[in-house]
């Protein structure tokens, strides 16, 4: 069901687009039965049209018949803050481990905050790392960036291990988190599971402050287009 060409700059136009597209996702997901398109159709639902309430009910639904990572995510998400449904940090968390299970990243991350966070029964920092872990030796950079962070503070069941934090930072910003840059930098700096390199100290300085300046022009550049 192809959709045809539109001038989006006429509104009248851009209008039929947007009715067609709708239709075009509806049959995708009622009609093919494909995961994706009824993914994209509660995308659209959400961005597009803000009915929030049938967005809800489209990706829970895509998670739990298809089994569509990114679905479970999106509800997890919906679920802690009480968009389009009930809020409930339970269901939550049960979402964002089956996003997980799926092999969906950001559902590990998510899950690893809100074991660490106690919004779900008793802190569980030991539980909050191993779903952090996971994220990361998949390449989520927040994933490492977590990590490390209860390497450095130490927390209840996580004993301070500054070694292990470095190697998570080190992960965190290769995978281009410029936080984690910094707090490489410091360590080398200070000999903080790491042995002290003022060379390398300065590399990761100058590494995490091209990575800033670089956000920074990107959003001077979103604001002048704007």
């Amino acid at each position: 069901m192809a959709v045809p060409a539109y001038d989006l700059r006429d509104e009248k136009q851009a209008k039929e687009y947007l009715k067609n597209i709708g239709i075009e996702f509806r049959f995708q997901c009622y009609s093919e039965k494909s995961a994706e398109g009824c993914h994209r159709l509660a995308d659209f639902l959400e961005s597009i049209q803000k009915d929030f309430e049938k967005a809800a009910k489209v990706f829970q639904t895509n998670c739990d018949d298809n089994n569509y990572g990114h679905s479970c995510y999106k509800f997890g998400n919906y679920r802690v803050l009480g968009r389009g449904c009930e809020k409930k940090m339970d269901d939550a968390l049960k979402y964002h481990v089956k996003a997980c299970e799926l092999g969906y990243m950001p559902g590990c991350h998510n899950a690893g905050l809100i074991y660490g966070g106690g919004k779900v029964g008793d802190k569980d920092f030991r539980k909050a790392l191993e779903y952090f872990i996971k994220a990361c030796n998949n390449d989520y950079q927040f994933g490492c960036y977590q990590a490390s962070g209860l390497y450095i503070s130490g927390r209840k069941d996580v004993p301070k291990d500054m070694a292990k934090a470095f190697k998570y930072s080190v992960k965190a910003c290769e995978l281009g988190n410029m936080y984690a840059c910094s707090n490489v930098s410091q360590m080398y700096q200070k000999g903080d599971g790491v042995k002290k390199d003022e060379r390398l100290s300065e590399k990761y300085k100058q590494q995490a402050k091209e990575m800033a300046d670089a956000v920074n022009k990107a959003q001077r550049t979103l604001t002048f287009g704007q």
